[in-house]
């Protein structure tokens, strides 16, 4: 068994789920329930499942908790990608708009 407080991977994942809601708090209202959700969700699964992990009497079971939370690491890198491409989407289609009422 492993004490997973003093694990600098469970101390690093708990940094992302703070870092995950200072960015998602400043998501529009309408990704409450979508991508501000599941970033919450994917982040405090890397920090679970490496505590939980932790908790298992051999290094075989450990390695499967482990392979969870790298699993869940690249989900959020992933929802955070599209929130980016859905923010650039939105910022362009605001500029857009901008310029098109410029033409009126």
């Amino acid at each position: 068994m492993h004490n997973f407080r003093k694990l600098a991977i469970w101390q690093e994942a708990r940094k992302l789920v703070k870092e995950t809601y200072t960015i998602t708090c400043k998501f529009p209202k309408s990704e409450i329930y979508g991508l501000s959700n599941q970033l919450q969700r994917c982040s405090i699964s890397i920090a679970s499942n490496i505590a939980e992990g932790s908790a298992r009497n051999s290094d075989k079971h450990f390695i499967q908790y482990l392979e969870t939370a790298l699993g869940s690491s690249f989900e959020w890198e992933t929802q955070l990608i599209c929130a980016f491409d859905l923010q650039t989407i939105q910022k362009l289609q605001a500029m857009i708009s901008n310029f098109k009422n410029t033409l009126n």
